[in-house]
């Protein structure tokens, strides 16, 4: 397997862990939370997720991917996850030519897929249920787990409340100085 096909793996692997990160221990009422008009909710997100990655096998498999809607976020998550799982598993079958580049399959439904993580987190703190954050360079993060069973944070900001806006970017202080 090439270099960037295992990258592409990690990645998918990443985009499984942080979107568990966003969904680990949300209320129920999080799965239809609604920030405005016309904005997705979480179940909504989750369920174009698994299309935007589905629409990536397409470029191995050909065809069309359009995913029907599932009744409960736990469903679509779970197949959010089984279709992450296809495609770690096509990146590593040499026999699948692809008709875009490995840089393709990133910067386009790959990258939008893990902006959709990003954007579940967001919601959660709209919702009043804030996602902690954590330094992710070193969360436990192994190409072959793409599935829902995620680990806890590794590295867990020790600073962090819920009841706090988020600090400015930069060095925060040391864990014995902050109160």
């Amino acid at each position: 397997m090439t270099e960037s096909r295992l990258l592409l793996q990690h990645f998918l692997a990443a985009l499984a862990y942080r979107t568990q990160k966003a969904l680990r221990g949300a209320p129920s009422a999080f799965a239809d939370f609604r920030a405005g008009t016309h904005v997705r909710t979480p179940h909504e997100l989750v369920w174009h997720m698994t299309g935007v990655i589905g629409y990536a096998r397409t470029m191995l498999h050909g065809g069309t991917f359009a995913p029907p809607r599932l009744p409960t976020l736990g469903e679509e998550v779970l197949r959010f996850h089984a279709t992450l799982a296809a495609l770690r598993k096509d990146f590593a079958d040499p026999a699948l030519e692809a008709r875009i580049t490995d840089q393709q399959f990133l910067q386009g439904p790959l990258s939008d897929a893990m902006t959709h993580a990003g954007q579940l987190a967001m919601l959660r703190r709209q919702a009043g249920s804030p996602v902690a954050s954590e330094n992710f360079i070193f969360a436990r993060i192994g190409a072959e787990n793409v599935g829902a069973e995620q680990p806890e944070p590794a590295a867990p900001d020790l600073w962090w409340r819920p009841e706090l806006p988020p600090p400015p970017p930069g060095p925060m202080p040391p864990a014995d100085e902050q109160s």
